[in-house]
């Protein structure tokens, strides 16, 4: 025997439909919306409303990244900043990582280490890049360093949060089923820190880049896309200058996005 329904009136399916419109409009505009921007600003500096000295037309930016694609040389600056990013981001990842859970898990450990993070994480880290220089010299080991040490403060405290947050009923449920320390580490706390592990490296992510950037402003001497923005503003070559800025952008921007991917595949359960 089968219960009918009643049947929906129109309004009600239009109510009902009315999100899902609502959701495609939006997506629309979140594609459309940088090339609104984009336009917006062509037809302010064709028509004088913007200094074209200063703000160059989007279509001469365009022109010169053609001719630095066409002649290989934007490659090889992205080249040396991407490889400097990710030695880096490596660099401070793992051991960020490390002693986040680490941390997280010896109370003890948290009591002594914990207040010597604390006075360090605030030093800004190209505060220290004239002494970073002194050590390690202008090539890419200063570069690697000063990355790592962004990098490392991140991961550190976002995953030292992720696993002080797990809640303590699973770690005692562990302790009870007779899971070894290594154990507990590997199936209970990594797993539980992992979104807060991802939050951080999307965040160290855009601070590389900012850091980078930073970096091959003061202390590189060929290669990179800093280098050559900074070059650029020395022989006021705008549209170069925005084509650096374009790309670090975008650089950081893609690097976000295949992170983001990771994280659905690695942690399905965490909100997306």
């Amino acid at each position: 025997m089968t219960t009918a329904h009643p049947s929906l009136s129109p309004d009600e399916i239009e109510r009902l439909k009315a999100p899902a419109r609502r959701e495609r409009i939006y997506r629309i505009f979140s594609y459309f919306s940088p090339l609104l921007l984009l336009l917006l600003w062509e037809v302010a500096a064709q028509v004088a409303l913007i200094d074209r000295r200063f703000f160059p037309p989007p279509s001469a930016i365009a022109g010169t990244a053609w001719q630095m694609i066409a002649s290989l040389e934007l490659f090889d600056h992205i080249g040396a900043t991407l490889r400097r990013v990710w030695v880096g981001y490596a660099m401070g990842a793992i051991p960020g990582v490390l002693l986040g859970l680490i941390l997280g898990l010896s109370a003890p450990a948290r009591r002594v280490l914990g207040p010597i993070f604390a006075a360090l994480y605030p030093v800004p880290k190209i505060a220290i890049l004239p002494l970073i220089l002194l050590i390690f010299g202008v090539g890419d080991a200063s570069k690697f360093v000063v990355i790592a040490i962004g990098v490392f403060f991140l991961m550190f405290y976002n995953t030292l949060g992720g696993v002080m947050q797990i809640p303590q009923i699973y770690l005692d449920v562990a302790r009870n089923a007779g899971a070894t320390k290594f154990q507990t580490f590997r199936r209970v706390a990594l797993p539980s820190a992992l979104p807060s592990i991802f939050t951080g490296l999307k965040l160290a992510a855009g601070s590389s880049f900012i850091i980078i950037a930073a970096a091959e402003f003061l202390g590189a001497r060929s290669g990179g896309v800093g280098f050559f923005i900074w070059a650029s503003w020395q022989t006021f070559a705008v549209s170069r200058m925005f084509v650096g800025i374009v790309v670090i952008s975008a650089m950081g921007y893609l690097t976000i996005l295949a992170l983001e991917a990771l994280e659905r595949h690695l942690v399905p359960w965490a909100k997306h």
